[in-house]
């Protein structure tokens, strides 16, 4: 026979399971009814794409959305005019949602299956940012709801964070110290596939080396003259030179900037726009030292003169598993897209443009990956490594493109500006959304993830921004 014990406990236990499912319910109604609200939002944001920095009206939008809401705002955080950080709530535990915006240049593109840009050369959200912000805010609105309907102690905020693509914003506000008293950060990006695993990412140190020599008629006075070209290809040669003697998983690339102004003219300014990658931020700084004694190289054998400015530098990514697994099953919770028979249409008509050995269907964005930790980074690189190594962070990747699509191309504008990207903006906001309110309700989870945390920084961790002491490159898109 079940004892008294056992029966009070099982039925406590079923109370709660019932109330624990009806919360959940009530933030996932709130969510759907504003669908079509955030929806237009994350349009508007998409139809008027703004580089870094330079995100004045996409910041504002969000911030008179959470404004609106009743959250309290503070704008122009760490000197960037296009930061902010929004609460509600007051004392422990500091939940943060982070919010992206930014949009990148040359990838403009129509909402169409096909190559059409909306402006030739124009900027385009091919990295889905105005669904990342837009899904961030909506997030953080229905758990600030949650919190009042339930008299939830604690405090939600959400960070306006500019500038991620080359320009770090996130860097610039953890250097401030914006997130000293935060106890969990939850993230997402837009993406092909479902997938809240605990991941690491590419540590990067950006930078635009400059040469500087003296310009002359190319035929009748070459020997007047000094070739800044001369300075930067030098370095470049000498840098992938450099390839065969770094740890194999480096990745270095880089474009010419600025090559001089006419062929009969010795020019007298030239840069180059480095990155160096590497799944330890130790490691990146060490390559970067080899680059710079490559420019001083180049400089010396050309006559020139070089200067160099970073850019941007970002930590790895420092996974998290405590949050991690909570944001996996909230993922499992919330499911995977399903596409109408038009959006399925559209993804087909998508999946053909992919080059030959691309294995995908539009099947695929229901799916939900297994949860992994991957210690060991790899692909691109972000900001929210620098936040991911002060504070313990989460986040998961959501198929607001068609299953197939990489980042920063046409294929993702496309489907950012569709249902699609849409419908899977709202699977985000539900995640992030029930994962903050599970941290609220369970005090022992910011507890175990501040030692996990710890414990991944490893004894004497002292955070040391990449980017040194210099302030937000506000221009660099400029």
């Amino acid at each position: 026979m079940i004892s008294k014990r056992k029966t009070y406990i099982l039925l406590f236990a079923l109370l709660w399971a019932n109330f624990t499912m009806a919360q959940e319910k009530t933030i996932l109604n709130s969510l759907d009814q504003k669908a079509e609200f955030y929806g237009t939002i994350s349009k508007q944001i998409w139809s008027n794409p703004e580089l870094g920095y330079l995100e004045t009206e996409s910041s504002e939008l969000l911030q008179k959305t959470l404004k609106d809401a009743g959250f309290s705002v503070k704008t122009g955080v760490a000197d960037i005019p296009t930061a902010f950080v929004a609460e509600f709530g007051s004392g422990a535990p500091v939940v943060g949602i982070m919010a992206e915006f930014d949009a990148l240049p040359g990838v403009s593109q129509k909402a169409v299956p096909f190559r059409e840009p909306v402006v030739e050369g124009g900027a385009g959200h091919a990295c889905g940012h105005h669904l990342f912000g837009t899904a961030s805010v909506a997030a953080g609105i229905a758990v600030k709801d949650w919190m009042q309907q339930n008299k939830i102690t604690g405090t939600i905020r959400v960070y306006g964070t500019p500038a991620e693509e080359g320009g770090g914003g996130k860097v610039y506000m953890a250097r401030a110290g914006l997130m000293e008293d935060v106890d969990a950060m939850l993230h997402w990006h837009p993406g092909s596939k479902n997938d809240a695993s605990a991941s690491s990412s590419l540590a990067n140190i950006s930078t635009k080396f400059r040469f500087y020599g003296e310009a002359s008629h190319a035929a009748a006075a070459p020997d007047r003259g000094k070739s800044a070209l001369d300075g930067v290809e030098a370095m470049n040669f000498m840098v992938n030179l450099l390839r065969e003697h770094v740890p194999q998983e480096t990745r270095m690339h880089y474009v010419i900037t600025r090559g001089g102004e006419a062929p009969n003219v010795v020019p007298a300014f030239a840069e180059s726009y480095h990155y160096v990658r590497h799944p330890d931020a130790r490691v990146v700084k060490e390559i970067f030292a080899k680059m710079v004694a490559a420019a001083e190289g180049a400089a010396q054998g050309t006559q020139t003169k070089m200067e160099y400015e970073v850019i941007n530098g970002v930590y790895n990514l420092l996974p998290n598993e405590t949050l991690s697994r909570i944001m996996h099953k909230n993922l499992q919770m919330v499911g995977g897209l399903k596409y109408s028979p038009e959006e399925t249409k559209f993804a087909q008509d998508i999946i053909k443009t992919f080059p030959s050995g691309v294995n995908t269907s539009p099947e695929d964005a229901q799916k939900i990956a297994p949860f992994e930790v991957n210690e060991k980074g790899s692909g691109g690189s972000t900001d929210v490594g620098d936040v991911s190594w002060l504070v313990p962070t989460a986040g998961l990747n959501v198929a607001t493109w068609v299953p197939g699509t990489s980042a920063h191309t046409w294929q993702a504008v496309a489907a950012g500006g569709t249902s699609i990207g849409q419908k899977g903006m709202m699977i985000a906001a539900k995640t992030l959304a029930l994962t903050a309110s599970d941290i609220f309700k369970n005090p022992k989870v910011t507890a175990e993830a501040q030692a996990e945390l710890k414990r991944r920084q490893g004894e004497g961790f002292k955070y040391d921004a990449l980017v040194g002491d210099r302030t937000a490159p506000l221009d660099y898109r400029k």
